[in-house]
């Protein structure tokens, strides 16, 4: 058999599977499962080659490439042409089979180039713009990269490394679309027309690129909240089951148009709010940046907000700051309370009075997702009780990340839930406590291949086709999961009892005064036998002030929260209670993800 027919066999097995992906999502009876249009795709190229035949005159990106400017809109068909003409170049310049990294904000530059790499180059090696050169460095040495992609402003510091010599790095383009590949430089602009002239002469080394879906095509860097990055290896066939599966369960559709607030190097943004909206032939409105958020959405108005529970809660505060001011807080309160049982007939009387609000999110936004961490349930029904679908989901990079996802359908909805678990996927619990939670594992065909040039980590995590995630928690009857902390997190006291932080802290985040909080245990001062539970807590200013004044004092501030830890802790077992309270003065370390770096934190003994 020649390497020709040999392809074609491998692709004829991707096509059938891909098949039986959608065939059995058709035929299941699982009640969750309610949107079963999907299309079957083999690889995120055939993915965006199709969408173009099914949806070429839809707008696919809004951009402004300039401030002050209006959104710029990008049909599907002129996007591939320029994914076509850029894919072109860079095998042209001797890059295929090459790792290519992608570095910058989240705009039309960094995701055309990402479909270009991996959809017939080479790999996709995204990072992330929050590291230091040093890190950076690391990850390129590391994944051997041959070529970055850049934002203008890491010109300087990719052009030291480079001249420091002791990577594989060769090539530096800049995505500044002022930058048109002039005097020996090289740019995205400039590889895209000569991508094209190259297509126009009939070059079609990138076009007819062969992609075997099993094989690597993206390595995304990780540490989670502590530890050394590690990098995780995704297939195109990875990628594809999420694509397939998820929309399954919240329904996207070909006129959404999705606002992008997130960083795409990380998974979340990159799979749901970048990947997912294209599959579906919906459209994506990059954000210019947070102090222009507000006048965006008026712009773009959106129907589709991704985002973490750090941005939904201050769109929350926000909006009640905002009622609180007008004199309203006590009347919109009856009535979303009065709302929420109406609607359950179908009938919704809130929306002459939430149009203020609804507007500022654009006065089309329907669906809110949040992922990346716990969120406050009762923020999720306010959201759904003025008429926003609000749900979260649960993943992780690992996954490629979706592993569960809650429905759209109110009735439905379990917000206390991170989801119902994704057709395709297995869930099962290990090491279950006399309580019925122990670790969450998934086994699936989106979990990754393993981690990069680290068998060692990747046999930690991976057992017999099973993913140990780390998270701690359960599954009830219907396949939702729902999460109690993370395995590396919990305290044990002396008599055996396990308090999972996480679970104070969303208590902690009920209490209007304090913005964010870590909870720890340390060795009792009075007793080398016993653990004190502490609670370190940043503060929410305005809340402070609503309830103190502008004149107070930390004495007034150490009152005012001990006065609501008292009242939780009255609702605490003793074990669980806090007995030590740290409020500092400056916010928490935090990851690139905006997670707090919690051991880091705890070995400053919290300050």
């Amino acid at each position: 058999m020649n390497k020709n027919d040999n392809f074609k066999e491998i692709k004829a097995k991707e096509i059938s599977h891909a098949i039986d992906v959608i065939d059995n999502i058709q035929k299941s009876d699982d009640p969750y499962l309610r949107y079963k249009t999907g299309r079957p795709i083999t690889d995120i190229k055939e993915m965006f080659e199709s969408s173009v035949r099914k949806y070429g005159d839809n707008i696919a990106f809004r951009q402004k490439f300039h401030k002050g400017e209006p959104y710029t809109e990008i049909t599907y068909k002129e996007a591939l042409d320029d994914v076509n003409a850029l894919g072109t170049a860079l095998i042209n310049r001797g890059l295929s089979g090459k790792r290519i990294s992608i570095i910058g904000e989240t705009n039309y530059q960094w995701e055309s180039t990402y479909l270009a790499v991996i959809g017939g180059v080479g790999i996709v090696v995204p990072l992330d713009k929050e590291l230091s050169k040093e890190d950076l460095k690391y990850l390129i040495k590391d994944a051997d990269v041959s070529a970055v992609f850049y934002d203008k402003k890491f010109a300087s510091m990719f052009k030291e490394i480079l001249d420091e010599g002791d990577t594989s790095l060769k090539y530096l383009i800049s995505m500044d679309v002022d930058d048109e590949g002039t005097s020996g430089s090289i740019s995205w602009k400039g590889l895209i027309r000569e991508g094209k002239e190259l297509l126009s002469s009939g070059d079609r080394r990138f076009i007819d690129a062969e992609i075997i879906a099993d094989e690597m095509a993206v390595i995304l860097y990780t540490s989670g909240t502590t530890g050394f990055a590690k990098g995780v290896m995704l297939s195109n066939t990875n990628l594809v089951e999420n694509l397939m599966a998820a929309p399954t369960i919240l329904n996207v559709n070909s006129w959404d148009i999705f606002f992008s607030v997130l960083p795409v190097h990380h998974t979340y943004e990159c799979t749901c709010a970048f990947l997912m909206p294209l599959y579906k032939g919906a459209s994506i409105a990059y954000m210019e940046g947070l102090k222009y958020i507000t006048k965006n959405l008026e712009e773009v108005r959106p129907t589709m907000l991704l985002g973490v529970p750090v941005l939904i809660e201050t769109l929350y505060k926000r909006i009640w700051k905002a009622v609180r001011e007008k004199g309203k807080e006590k009347t919109l309160r009856k009535l979303l309370a009065i709302n929420h049982q109406t609607r359950k007939f179908g009938i919704d009387i809130s929306r002459p009075f939430t149009k203020d609000i609804l507007k500022v999110f654009g006065g089309r936004m329907r669906v809110i997702i949040s992922g990346g961490a716990a969120i406050d349930p009762d923020i999720l029904q306010f959201f759904n009780d003025i008429g926003i679908i609000a749900v979260q989901g649960y993943g992780l990079t690992e996954c490629s990340p979706m592993a569960a996802l809650n429905p759209d359908v109110e009735k439905d909805m379990r917000n206390s839930s991170v989801g119902h678990v994704l057709p395709g996927m297995e869930v099962k619990i290990v090491d279950m406590n006399e309580d019925g939670i122990g670790e969450i594992c998934f086994k699936g065909p989106n979990v990754m291949m393993g981690y990069y040039n680290n068998q060692e980590a990747t046999d930690e995590v991976l057992i017999d086709g099973w993913f140990h995630t780390g998270d701690l928690g359960y599954v009830d009857e219907d396949d939702f999961v729902y999460i109690t902390g993370r395995k590396k997190n919990v305290i044990i006291t002396d008599n055996g009892k396990n308090i999972f932080p996480e679970e104070l802290e969303y208590e902690l985040s009920k209490i209007p005064y304090i913005k964010e909080s870590m909870v720890w245990g340390s060795d009792d001062e009075d007793s080398s036998n016993s653990k004190s539970i502490v609670a370190t807590v940043t503060l929410d200013e305005d809340e402070v002030k609503l309830a103190l004044g502008e004149n107070y004092t930390p004495e007034d501030v150490d009152k005012l929260i001990w006065s609501e830890l008292d009242k939780l802790n009255a609702r605490l077992p003793f074990f669980k209670r806090i007995r030590k309270l740290v409020i500092r003065d400056h916010d928490f370390d935090k990851t690139t993800g905006k997670k707090i770096k919690r051991f880091v934190e705890e070995n400053k003994k919290g300050n």
